[in-house]
């Protein structure tokens, strides 16, 4: 069951003067919530100084009662017309400052709905931070977007601070290495959210298990990777590197299960298989074809390259260059995530499009949904649902046509 917050805390909380006849007078639960909520921005008051202002300044500006302010500050609860505007007037005159931590507290202030990711700066986080961000600005919440990269304390005092805050969706986004402080953690943010009242969504990563209570937003990666060497064998490649690879982690091994799956409906068995490089991104692509060229003496054996994302595909495509190889008239290349970076290379990458703004969106939607479709009384929160978004390949220059004599060298 979520904490409620005590009534009558902070500098504002003081008693009411008593009920006054009228729609604005009476008992409010709201009363002690909103006087918690007394938030503040320095502003002159009487006597020339600066100091807080509190509600009570409102209320004696305003010639109502502080009861009266909180409930027209709320906005849930019956105001007269007269009374509101005598108090906006005040907040207006005061430079008051409603305090939205103790309002979230309360439940009476906007909701929030909060994004944990690895980073900022990449173009699949950003997509879905943008997508999470309108969909909760269209459904009247607030978005709060925050980066751990990648350390794991950090997550975790993130989540806690969410929970803390009364966040009404906590989003956790990107990949991660499966093991079994992995699943321990995840189960622990899940029941610890459910516990104060929220939600967690995993986006474009993994539950630790069927029964953790979690909705999961996720894309299909080991299909878009299995249509992407799909396009490399049709178009007569026998010969083809999976390049950038992280063993044990949720992004990495679906692309790698999908490679190894198209090679082998084509019938090609493990022999054929060729996966090098560890780590994505470009300096990680660039150095591992770099290492590769060097070690066949820039003749390689492959005639074409299946980059674990774009940006190591970028990577591979340079070292290529240095090495006088050029793409794809020698190498053929074919990303993954459909970045920003694939359609300005040289040439265009062919890649696979995740629907990353989707997702972020799809996430504020269907919990919300989840919560909407509740029966008054069910504990939210309870059960696990996946929704799987799908993926499809992008059709650019980077790939040519092998010679039949390349299928069998």
């Amino acid at each position: 069951m979520a904490e409620t917050a005590p009534e009558h805390t902070g500098p504002d909380a003081v008693p009411d003067p008593g009920p006054k006849a009228g729609p604005d007078s009476g008992p409010d639960p709201a009363d002690g919530a909103e006087q918690a909520a007394a938030g503040a921005a320095p502003a002159p008051v009487s006597g020339g100084g600066s100091r807080r202002v509190t509600i009570r300044d409102v209320a004696v500006r305003a010639g109502v009662s502080v009861a009266t302010v909180s409930r027209a500050l709320a906005g849930n609860y019956p105001t007269s017309a007269a009374a509101r505007a005598k108090v906006l007037r005040a907040v207006k005159d005061l430079d008051y400052v409603i305090d939205g931590r103790a309002r979230a507290l309360a439940g009476t202030g906007p909701k929030t709905v909060a994004v944990i990711m690895m980073s900022v700066d990449s173009y699949f986080f950003a997509a879905v931070a943008q997508g999470v961000e309108q969909e909760a600005a269209a459904r009247g919440r607030l978005c709060m977007v925050c980066s751990h990269g990648g350390d794991e304390a950090r997550e975790l005092a993130l989540v806690q601070m969410m929970r803390e805050q009364r966040a009404e969706i906590v989003i956790l986004v990107g990949g991660a290495v499966e093991d079994e402080a992995y699943r321990t953690r995840l189960t622990e943010y899940a029941h610890g959210l459910a516990a104060a009242g929220s939600r967690l969504v995993l986006c474009g990563r993994p539950a630790p298990s069927p029964d953790t209570p979690v909705i999961v937003v996720d894309y299909d990666n080991e299909a878009g990777a299995y249509a992407a060497v799909s396009h490399l064998l049709s178009a007569g490649h026998r010969r083809i590197l999976y390049l950038g690879t992280m063993p044990g982690h949720s992004t990495a091994e679906p692309r790698v299960r999908g490679y190894q799956r198209a090679l082998a409906d084509h019938g090609l068995g493990p022999e054929h298989q060729r996966i090098a490089g560890i780590g994505l991104g470009r300096t990680n692509g660039y150095n591992a074809m770099r290492d590769l060229l060097a070690d066949c003496d820039g003749t390689p054996d492959f005639t074409a390259v299946f980059a674990g994302d774009d940006l190591v595909a970028a990577g591979a495509m340079a070292a290529l260059r240095e090495r006088g190889l050029r793409t794809p008239q020698d190498i053929s290349v074919v990303g993954y995530n459909n970045d920003d970076v694939a359609q300005d290379l040289n040439p265009p990458l062919t890649t696979v499009n995740i629907p990353s703004y989707e997702l972020g969106r799809a996430a504020v939607r269907l919990a919300l949904a989840e919560e909407d479709a509740a029966l008054p009384g069910t504990a939210r929160g309870t059960t696990q649902t996946r929704h799987l978004l799908g993926t499809h390949i992008i059709l650019r220059e980077s790939v040519r046509r092998a010679a039949p004599e390349e299928a069998t060298r």
